[in-house]
């Protein structure tokens, strides 16, 4: 087990996405700061680094009931996953909740002023991932299938006009720190997405769609930070030459 130790969080869940639930519990970050070892993770947050990783066996060892392995996917069909699963999440989810939020700020503002921060918060996380995401789909993602499709037809890869793949891929990844900490903040404010006490129906269900929000938010930057960035470089460093 002392071997494992120095596997990072992103690996693990690269491995078997059932085990993110383990690292959740243990409040540990495994979609924007997955590169970390579980090492580092449990000396910073003073945890018993044996006990997580005995979990984190647990559910390797268990059997698997349908969970995805991701990691086995060719590069082009993950791409496509992500842009039509997570992408269009995020457009729907939102067009609710905006308004959504708008209305809380209107009708228990006075009584929870909190709100005003989280509409502030997730007004901007809207706006700065519609942007992120069009870059992914009008730059990077036609890249990295570009490469896929010429490592099949074993020729030769155009040189981009970013230079290699990992200059957009340094900026998609600092985006999604950026997202992460809006909504650790957001989370903050929101006790955890736990309503209070006179919350209203809608009240209680905007808090239920930020909690699913954030969720499904951070099983897209794992796919991206976890498994697709690091392989879409790899496979670049596979071309000899880069005309």
């Amino acid at each position: 087990m002392e071997n494992l130790k120095s596997k990072t969080i992103g690996s693990f869940v690269a491995q078997d996405f059932r085990t993110a639930a383990v690292f959740s519990k243990y409040k540990i970050d495994f979609c924007c700061k997955g590169n970390r070892t579980v090492e580092e993770v449990c000396e910073k947050q003073d945890i018993n680094a044996y006990a997580l990783l005995e979990n984190v066996l647990e559910v390797l060892q268990s059997e698997n009931n349908g969970s995805i392995d991701f990691n086995s996917w060719p590069l082009d069909l993950l791409a496509d996953y992500i842009e039509k699963t997570h992408h269009r999440y995020v457009q729907e989810k939102t067009n609710v909740l905006l308004p959504f939020l708008e209305k809380l700020c209107k009708v228990h503002g006075a009584g929870h002023p909190e709100l005003f921060k989280i509409n502030e918060l997730f007004i901007g996380c809207a706006g700065e991932l519609s942007q992120h995401m069009k870059k992914e789909e009008l730059v990077l993602f036609p890249f990295i299938k570009r490469m896929v499709k010429t490592k099949e037809s074993d020729g030769n890869l155009t040189k981009p006009s970013f230079g290699t793949v990992s200059n957009p891929i340094a900026m998609m990844m600092h985006e999604h720190d950026n997202e992460g900490e809006r909504f650790r903040e957001i989370a903050a404010l929101t006790d955890n997405y736990n309503p209070p006490a006179d919350a209203c129906t809608t009240y209680r269900v905007t808090f239920a769609m930020l909690k699913e929000f954030e969720a499904d938010l951070h099983k897209h930057i794992h796919l991206e930070n976890n498994i697709l960035f690091p392989k879409a470089i790899l496979l670049e460093k596979e071309f000899v030459e880069v005309a």
